[in-house]
C-alpha cells in the first residue's frame, strides 16, 4: 500500500468517515427513490447503470420494487452475480451511450448516480439522448450536485469547486488517480443538465433539487415525453 493510500485509509477510520458517508448515501438514495415512486408509474422499466454488488444503497431500485419482472437492467459490467437474488430481472450487458433497444422500448428509463461516470460532457449528452430515445413516457436520471460542499466519491470538501483541470491534478497527487480521470468521474451542476437538454432540444423536463442539511446534494432530471 502506498503512503498516500495509507493516509487516506487511516484518517477515514479515525474519523469514521466511511461509516458517516455511507449512511448519508443510503439516506439520500432512499429519499430520491421515494420521489421517483410518487411521480412515476410504469408497466416496464429500464434501469441503466446496474452494478454487480449486493449493498442495499446500490441498485436501490432492484431492492425496493416487488414487481421486478417488469424491470430490465443495463450495465457495462457483468451483473450475472445478481441473477440468483433478482431472478425476475432481465440483465443485459451494454453501453448506455449506444443502446441496442428500439425507440420507445420502455415506459420509463431510470438511472441512479451513473451519468457522472460515463465520461466527457459529449458522452453525457449521448447518455441522455439514448435514455430519451428508448423511453416511451419518462426519463428519471439522478446525479450528485457538483456544488455540494462535500464530494461523496472522494469524501473531500470544496476541492471539486476548482476548475476541473486543477481539481483533477490535485486528486491525482492525493492518491485518487481513478477519480482524477474524466472518464471515471465528471460531476454536473443544474446548469450542465439544462445545457444538455438544450443541446438535445429536449424542452419538457424538470430538474428536482434534493437537499441534505439545507443544501442541494443531488439533482434529479425528470424528462416527460
Amino acid at each position: 500500500m502506498t503512503s498516500k493510500k495509507y493516509n487516506q485509509t487511516y484518517w477515514k477510520k479515525i474519523l469514521f468517515l466511511d461509516f458517516f458517508f455511507l449512511n448519508i448515501l443510503k439516506y439520500n438514495r432512499l429519499k430520491i427513490q421515494q420521489i421517483f415512486e410518487k411521480k412515476i408509474k410504469f408497466k416496464n422499466l429500464l434501469d441503466v447503470g446496474t452494478t454487480p454488488v449486493f449493498d442495499k444503497y446500490n441498485n436501490i431500485l432492484l431492492h425496493t420494487f416487488k414487481n421486478r419482472k417488469n424491470i430490465t437492467s443495463l450495465s457495462n459490467l457483468d451483473c450475472s452475480s445478481l441473477k440468483k437474488k433478482f431472478t425476475k430481472v432481465k440483465f443485459i450487458k451494454g453501453d448506455a451511450r449506444r443502446m441496442k433497444f428500439k425507440e420507445n422500448s420502455f415506459d420509463t428509463v431510470y438511472s441512479s448516480a451513473t451519468i457522472e461516470h460515463v465520461g466527457s460532457r459529449s458522452s453525457q449528452k449521448k447518455f441522455v439522448k439514448e435514455c430519451y430515445r428508448v423511453s416511451r413516457k419518462d426519463v428519471f436520471i439522478t446525479t450528485p450536485n457538483r456544488f455540494y460542499p462535500i464530494e461523496f466519491h472522494t469524501k473531500l470538501p470544496f476541492l471539486h469547486f476548482l476548475p476541473s483541470k486543477i481539481y483533477r491534478k490535485i486528486l491525482f497527487h492525493l492518491g485518487y488517480s481513478f477519480f482524477s480521470k474524466e472518464k471515471n468521474l465528471n460531476l454536473l451542476t443544474s446548469r450542465d443538465l439544462k445545457n444538455i437538454c438544450f443541446f438535445l432540444k429536449i424542452k419538457n423536463y424538470n430538474i428536482i433539487k434534493h437537499k441534505f442539511l439545507f443544501m442541494t446534494s443531488n439533482l434529479i432530471l425528470h424528462i416527460k415525453k
